[in-house]
């Protein structure tokens, strides 16, 4: 049986369905703030994530791979409740609100009500796995909410 999960991602966003797949793929993954970057200039944000690998979490694996996500065409960025040094943000969902199409805001929302929202152009952004796969401690859960 051959290892799909263990096959690097590279996944493309241009419209909302597309970023539903890239936050399917990075929900639960983790970083911290030394790992965002905002470059101005050159209209980019960029992070790099340890990203939890559902795929290999389906064949009874429990791993997680270094990935980066960056977004192209951002006018701006700002954070709530991201907390200065090195704690720890979980990723849950990347979501897209147009507001005067195709540009809107696109929102990382992390664990704690944290998130990160940037004010861009259109959706045009990307995953990629970077490199190496190590055992993860343990697979994330989410409790019921009600």
């Amino acid at each position: 049986m051959s290892d799909l999960a263990a096959e690097p991602l590279k996944l493309i966003a241009l419209d909302t369905d597309d970023l539903s797949v890239i936050s399917a793929h990075l929900q639960d993954a983790v970083l911290k703030r030394g790992d965002i970057a905002y470059l101005p200039a050159e209209k980019r944000f960029a992070l790099a994530l340890r990203r939890f690998d559902w795929e290999g979490a389906a064949q009874g694996q429990k791993r997680r791979r270094l990935s980066a996500l960056h977004f192209e065409r951002v006018t701006a960025a700002r954070s709530t409740k991201i907390a200065a040094g090195d704690a720890v943000l979980s990723l849950l969902a990347v979501t897209f609100t147009g507001s005067d199409d195709p540009a809107g805001q696109v929102t990382l929302h992390f664990s704690d009500g944290a998130a990160i929202r940037l004010d861009v152009e259109c959706i045009e952004a990307q995953m990629k796995d970077l490199g190496p796969i190590w055992e993860a401690v343990a697979t994330p859960a989410h409790p019921d909410a009600g």
